[in-house]
């Protein structure tokens, strides 16, 4: 059976490495959306070792358990999507300038589809 939900990017959070900016206004969003679950890329390297940025990334989610106790946070393997948002870029023709802005939110997007095809 198929429900017809998609994954759609909704915003970047600009955060400048301020945790407490990116809560709040993941706080607001949760409120707004109702959000029940948060999928979030575990940045393994791609021989599925830990790097600094896992440890930074099990730090945020802490923060998150802490902040959201109510809200389930499953963590996602995101190998190889950079590489794939930068692929479905080049096909669309994006143009060079605008591919910084939007890499993060397309490579979002396919954590969330991972996450959603596993169900």
């Amino acid at each position: 059976m198929h429900f017809g939900i998609t994954a759609q990017g909704l915003e970047t959070i600009h955060h400048k490495g301020n945790d407490k900016v990116v809560l709040k206004r993941l706080e607001e969003i949760i409120n707004q959306y109702e959000v029940g679950k948060i999928a979030i890329g575990m940045p393994l390297n791609m021989n599925g070792t830990s790097s600094f940025r896992v440890e930074v990334t099990k730090n945020f989610i802490h923060k998150l358990n802490c902040k959201f106790p109510k809200i389930e946070v499953v963590e996602i393997d995101e190998r190889l999507t950079t590489v794939a948002a930068h692929k479905t870029m080049n096909f669309l023709d994006v143009n060079k300038t605008k591919k910084r802005g939007i890499v993060d939110t397309i490579s979002a997007i396919y954590i969330l589809e991972m996450y959603m095809n596993k169900k």
